[in-house]
């Protein structure tokens, strides 16, 4: 998907239903900013909102993620080449969120380590002791749940009872037993309980 052609699109259009970029970032409930990001090609319009500014620039979501009109002939040839491509940015997404995850958990175990070593056998009063024992608590209080929250977001997890790939619930993640990522879940879909491992894809 082409970022660049994307923004150009969008700032065609808002020019032709004679909108400024703060004018049209007002109807969407957003700043004017992002509105700028997207006409630039730095970034794309949330799916959240994505409908609704299609519905004020008067073209679909196709036409949107092809960065054109599209003429009827090619639309379905268009629709599918947009899904796979946003498949495939969706999947490398979630590849860099997971490479982030493992990158957090060797910080923190590094700095718990650290400490505790330090903690357990130089010399020092007993305050600094605990001190440095709190300080090194401190990254897994903070850090643990957005890792867990990343592991619980990116990707699915497979059952492997019945193959159902799904995104589980926080808590779900939070409190299963696991092994690095495969996790003792319920699938939703058949009720069984199995070690899930997680994927990327969801086909």
């Amino acid at each position: 998907m082409d970022q660049q052609k994307v923004g150009r699109f969008i700032a065609e259009r808002r020019k032709l239903k004679k909108l400024t970029q703060a004018q049209l970032a007002e109807k969407l409930g957003i700043t004017d900013r992002a509105v700028s990001k997207w006409e630039t090609g730095r970034s794309l319009p949330d799916s959240s909102i994505m409908l609704e500014l299609c519905e004020l620039l008067e073209i679909s979501v196709n036409e949107l993620l092809s960065g054109e009109v599209i003429e009827m002939t090619n639309y379905n040839e268009k629709a599918e080449k947009n899904l796979l491509e946003m498949k495939k940015q969706k999947e490398e997404a979630d590849k860099r969120l997971l490479r982030i995850e493992i990158a957090i958990g060797l910080l923190i175990s590094v700095v718990f380590f650290a400490l505790i070593f330090i903690a357990s056998f130089a010399k020092m009063e007993e305050w600094l002791r605990i001190t440095l024992i709190i300080i090194g608590f401190i990254p897994f209080a903070v850090m643990v749940p957005f890792a867990i929250r990343i592991e619980q977001t990116a990707g699915y997890y497979e059952c492997q009872k019945c193959g159902k790939r799904y995104v589980p619930r926080y808590l779900s993640v939070l409190f299963a037993m696991h092994v690095n990522r495969t996790r003792y879940m319920k699938c939703p879909e058949c009720g069984k309980y199995s070690w899930q491992k997680k994927v990327i894809s969801k086909d």
